[in-house]
């Protein structure tokens, strides 16, 4: 009886471990993620760095997925670019989890022919943008939407990549300015959106030089929400053009890259890259101006 009852321990401790190796295997395949692509470029810079024994970027590791902090990329999604004329006259937005706070749909029928600039006020300080709106129309609707009703107030930028890509990643309110970030795989932060999501838009020959603000998103080209990433150092050769770019900085860049030169409080596992910056960045407000 006592070699059954062992037996049957170790068959239930082996039936527990395996539900959590699927539960965590769930968990990183729902979480949100953006850069997918890096993938192949994250694993030639590996075997470089062993081969070296150097990693640019001072020693970090070398990142396999940007914009959503969490998640294993995959290296054959390719988001394709929406087939609208732009500038766009009606645009699409659905129904999208998981929500980290949840607001309206932007309006369907942008102003197409407008041009914005938009402030961020952040804790480091300003940074001003071009937005792009007669080449992502709907993106700039959204960016637009969501700033106005104040749902990138009081965040934090929770990600950071500084080798092979160079981008500060911002835009989910599950980081809020309060959060502690940590780069545990539990976290929800890096995941969140608004509740809804859109087509990618100005991907073809699309590039990625310094001061580019571009969309993040799960892999594929619908899934568009509130996340986005600031390229702070030319990162044309390490992305794909898979990313909706939607404003360029016209000033405060530098703000972002003294940012990225104080390192990571964290870093996140190999198969997700970057980590928490040790410098806290938190977005205060983003104003929009129509000229």
């Amino acid at each position: 009886m006592a070699g059954n009852r062992d037996r049957q321990r170790r068959t239930a401790r082996e039936r527990y471990r395996r539900q959590q190796e699927v539960r965590r295997a769930r968990q990183q395949r729902n979480r949100k993620i953006a850069l997918t692509g890096l993938s192949i470029v994250a694993a030639c810079g590996l075997i470089v760095g062993l081969l070296l024994a150097f990693l640019p970027g001072g020693g970090a590791k070398k990142p396999t997925a940007a914009a959503s902090k969490t998640a294993t990329p995959s290296a054959s999604a390719t988001p394709s670019a929406s087939t609208v004329a732009e500038p766009a006259h009606h645009c699409t937005y659905a129904t999208a989890s998981p929500v980290a706070k949840k607001e309206s749909f932007p309006p369907t029928t942008p102003d197409y022919t407008a041009a914005y600039t938009a402030t961020i006020k952040t804790s480091q300080g300003d940074i001003s943008l071009n937005l792009l709106n007669s080449k992502a129309t709907c993106t700039v609707n959204s960016f637009i939407h969501l700033a106005e009703a104040g749902y990138f107030n009081n965040t934090q930028c929770h990600r950071m990549l500084t080798s092979g890509i160079y981008v500060l990643q911002c835009g989910d309110a599950f980081a809020t300015a309060s959060t502690k970030l940590t780069c545990a795989s539990s976290s929800k932060v890096g995941t969140g959106g608004p509740g809804y999501q859109f087509t990618s838009e100005n991907l073809t020959g699309a590039k990625y030089p310094a001061g580019t603000i571009a969309m993040a998103n799960d892999g594929t080209a619908t899934s568009n929400g509130s996340q986005f990433f600031i390229v702070y150092q030319d990162s044309t050769s390490g992305l794909t053009a898979n990313y909706t770019p939607f404003a360029t900085v016209s000033s405060g860049l530098n703000i972002v890259q003294n940012v990225a030169k104080g390192g990571f409080s964290c870093q996140y596992p190999s198969t997700e890259g970057g980590g928490v910056p040790k410098e806290k960045f938190i977005i205060d407000s983003v104003t929009i101006k129509k000229t």
